[in-house]
Formats: C-alpha cells, sequence, structure tokens
C-alpha cells in the first residue's frame, strides 16, 4: 500500500506543476462557478469542516487498532508523526514562497472570506492536512483507500471552489501530506523491525 500512495503522491505532484500554467482560468471557472450556486452551502462546509470527517475516521480506525491490532497502532503513530511533519513544512514553505490569495488577486466574489494578507496561499494546509491524515487511515486499513481518499479529494476541491486556494496549491498540499506520511510510515516500520531484531537476538 505504501507504494500505490507513493504513486498517488506522485501523480498529484505532477498535476500540481501542470495546472501552474492554468492557474487563473481554473481558479475563475471553479470559483465563479460555485459562488451564488446551489452548491455554494455544500461548498462552504466543505471548505471549512470537513478536515474534521478525517480527524473522526482517524478516531475510529485509532481505536480499532487500540483494541485489535498493535502494528497497525503502531502504524497510525507514525503516520501522526508524519502528519504534523507535513503540516510544519507546508507552514514553512508558505512563509518562504509568500504566494498571494488568489481571492485577494482576482475580483471575483467567493464563498469563503479571503484570508488576510501575511496567510499565503502555496500549498494549501488544508489539502496538506487532508492528504496526511488521509494517507494516514489508508496505510493503517488499506481497505479504506476510497472513502478517505474521496474525503480529501472534496477537501481540497472545495477550498478552490470557496475561493481562497489555486488548484495547483491544494495539489501540492496533497502531493506533501501523502509522502510525508508515507515516508514516517516507512521509517517507523524500520525502526520496529530494527527494534524486533535486536529484542530475539539479545541473549538476556
Amino acid at each position: 500500500m505504501p507504494t500505490v500512495v507513493t504513486w498517488i503522491g506522485g501523480v498529484l505532484a505532477v498535476l500540481a506543476l501542470a495546472s501552474v500554467p492554468f492557474r487563473d482560468p481554473l481558479f475563475r471557472g471553479l470559483a465563479g462557478a460555485a459562488e451564488g450556486s446551489p452548491l455554494e452551502p455544500a461548498v462552504m462546509l466543505t471548505a471549512k469542516y470537513g478536515l474534521l470527517v478525517l480527524v473522526a475516521l482517524v478516531g475510529v480506525v485509532g481505536l480499532r487498532a487500540l483494541v485489535q491490532d498493535r502494528p497497525a497502532l503502531w502504524t497510525l503513530v507514525t503516520a501522526g508523526v508524519g502528519v504534523v511533519t507535513a503540516y510544519a513544512l507546508s507552514e514553512g514553505i508558505k512563509l518562504l514562497i509568500e504566494e498571494d490569495r488568489p481571492c485577494s488577486v482576482h475580483d471575483l466574489a467567493t464563498v469563503l472570506a479571503c484570508p488576510g494578507q501575511g496567510d499565503w496561499s502555496w500549498p494549501s494546509n488544508h489539502a496538506t492536512l487532508a492528504g496526511a491524515a488521509a494517507t494516514a487511515v489508508v496505510l493503517t486499513v488499506p481497505r479504506l483507500l476510497v472513502v478517505a481518499g474521496t474525503v480529501a479529494l472534496l477537501v481540497a476541491s472545495a477550498r478552490v471552489a470557496a475561493g481562497v486556494h489555486y488548484a495547483h496549491d491544494v495539489l501540492a498540499g496533497l502531493a506533501l501530506g501523502s509522502l510525508v506520511v508515507v515516508l514516517a510510515v516507512l521509517l517507523g516500520r524500520g525502526v520496529r523491525g530494527r527494534l524486533a531484531r535486536s529484542t530475539t537476538t539479545d541473549p538476556h
């Protein structure tokens, strides 16, 4: 499953790069279509609170792992380290790049109010957390790939439709979150394997 998620993250990164030249028409098309449409309430709720669905899913998976599957719990814990790391990287990159929010550049009514100056656009923190949380869930319970992946994509898409991000912001965030969590889990498995081997070879 880490290999599958790594491929997905790589594809998202390529799509993020490919969408940069089209960022303005993509933004105007998605954000312009959402504002004032019947979908506006759904877009607003998903953009603001969609992450809570993934948080709840992580909680359910964690409780199941605690009760039934300790190796899965280790995976989820190391994935959690990856989630925190991905968010920190996202925030650091934002401060380094300082890309303006699209809603502050384009004269276009948007579903969500535009964040103030200094709250930069690339990459999207929401999408980073969504990609990271979804990956944590999938690496712990692989059969939840479709559910967790769909929620993450909806959250990321809603951030664009709500007017506060470009498409490449959310695609890059999803890629960053997923790839960092995969790396954290793989490193965690390596540490766990070394600990297990040292335990079995220790004569005491």
